[in-house]
């Protein structure tokens, strides 16, 4: 299984990316290995994901998100948690 997923950073910011191991892979943000950004934004909460069968839809996805405003970001997070 692949995921494409939103962290929240310590300082309120989102963070995207994919990954095909989603609890190893918070753990590395949190541990400071995970990304350039996050390591200066510990610790970081997962607040979001999508699952997918393939590597290049969980990147496309990610590819997606990115592009997304911040408001477009929140409102799908917000999607997600009232179901």
């Amino acid at each position: 299984m692949n995921y494409t997923y939103m962290i929240k950073c310590s300082d309120g910011s989102l963070y995207t990316g994919w990954t095909n191991n989603l609890e190893k892979r918070i753990d590395a943000h949190n541990s400071g290995n995970g990304a350039k950004y996050t390591k200066a934004r510990l610790p970081v909460t997962l607040v979001y994901y999508e699952k997918f069968a393939t590597k290049e839809e969980a990147m496309k996805r990610e590819y997606a998100i990115k592009h997304l405003s911040r408001a477009q970001k929140l409102k799908l997070i917000k999607a997600d948690t009232a179901q």
